[in-house]
C-alpha cells in the first residue's frame, strides 16, 4: 500500500523574501504565515496561499541566487491569463506574449518570478 499525498507544496529559496511575497502577490497568494529571527526586521521565511488552495512556501538563501542554474518551472493556473498577464506587466514584472498553444487555447505566457525562477501562467 502507498502513502497517499494530500499536499504538494513548493519550497523555494529567494534573494529577497517580502520581495517575492510582493511579486507573487499579483498572482493571488496572500501571506499566511513568516518567521522573522529575533533582532532582526528581515523574515527569513514566509508561507503564501491562494484562496482557492494553492500554495508556496519562500525560505532566505543562504546565498546568491542564480536564474540560470534553476532547474525547475511552475505552472500557474488562473481564471484569466490576459487580466494576470497585465496586472504583472503593470507591476514590472517581465512578462513574454501571450501564447494560445493546443494545450492553451485560452492562454498562456512566460514570466519570471524576482529571482529567475520562470512561470507559466495559463488559463485554466
Amino acid at each position: 500500500m502507498s502513502v497517499v499525498t494530500h499536499a504538494f507544496v513548493p519550497f523555494v529559496h529567494v534573494a529577497d523574501v517580502e520581495r517575492s511575497i510582493a511579486f507573487y502577490a499579483h498572482l493571488g497568494f496572500a501571506e499566511t504565515g513568516r518567521h522573522v529571527p529575533e533582532g532582526s526586521a528581515v523574515p527569513v521565511w514566509a508561507s503564501l496561499r491562494t484562496p482557492a488552495g494553492a500554495r508556496l512556501m519562500l525560505a532566505l538563501a543562504n546565498g546568491p541566487v542564480d536564474a540560470s542554474v534553476q532547474a525547475i518551472l511552475f505552472y500557474a493556473y488562473v481564471p484569466d491569463a490576459a487580466a494576470a498577464h497585465g496586472a504583472l506587466a503593470r507591476a514590472g514584472a517581465p512578462v513574454g506574449h501571450m501564447q494560445r498553444p493546443w494545450w492553451a487555447p485560452d492562454g498562456e505566457f512566460r514570466t519570471e518570478d524576482p529571482d529567475g525562477y520562470v512561470l507559466m501562467v495559463m488559463q485554466g
